[in-house]
């Protein structure tokens, strides 16, 4: 009898629409956290592997760094027995040969940082901008 009640009242044997609402709301959310969840598990295996990237390029640098280093060195040092001169006087001409390589590659990136960045990013937000003023005249006019 309890049985037949309640079928009567739910003849097709569907909750009511609250009760969808909330088992809506609920996988949904039950889905949201199952993402979540994966999507920490994955970003903890990325950011190790993303560490290890970071440590053999940075490594990889300073390795380039020595190397650059000894290979400077050791042409300063033939260059001076071959040229039968004092090594010092060859150092002093590969240093300022570096320095002015670099002052070329300061002036360079000077010039290229006065341009400015995002150029027409920046043109559309001042149109935007200007959109919006003329708006709100336009509003307070007909009010």
């Amino acid at each position: 009898m309890i049985s037949e009640s309640s079928r009567s009242r739910n003849p097709a044997g569907h909750a009511g629409l609250l009760q969808n609402v909330f088992a809506f709301v609920s996988a949904l959310a039950e889905f949201f956290e199952s993402r979540f969840a994966l999507l920490a598990q994955e970003s903890k295996a990325a950011a190790v592997q993303v560490l290890i990237l970071v440590g053999c390029l940075i490594f990889a640098v300073l390795l380039c760094a020595v190397g650059y280093v000894f290979l400077i060195t050791g042409a300063v040092a033939g260059l001076a027995h071959l040229a039968g001169i004092s090594w010092p006087w060859i150092a002093l001409a590969a240093a300022a040969l570096h320095f002015i390589i670099a002052l070329v590659l300061v002036l360079i990136a000077r010039s290229r940082i006065t341009k400015p960045l995002f150029g027409a990013t920046l043109t559309e937000l001042k149109k935007d901008r200007e959109w919006l003023r003329n708006l709100d005249t336009t509003n307070q006019s007909t009010n």
